[in-house]
């Protein structure tokens, strides 16, 4: 069972590990994690008393 838990925890370190890689080197290779810039207008009434 501790053979089991060890395997498990080596592939999360890794997972993260390539998660970190991704996030560097990814705009290198086309991927763009930036959000789309737009910007929004919506009109607001406010009620005074």
């Amino acid at each position: 069972m501790l053979r089991l838990i060890r395997w498990l925890i080596y592939i999360a370190v890794l997972g993260v590990i390539a998660l970190a890689a991704y996030a560097y080197v990814g705009p290198f290779f086309g991927a763009d994690f930036a959000p789309p810039q737009t910007e929004i207008r919506k009109d607001v009434t406010l009620e005074a008393k």
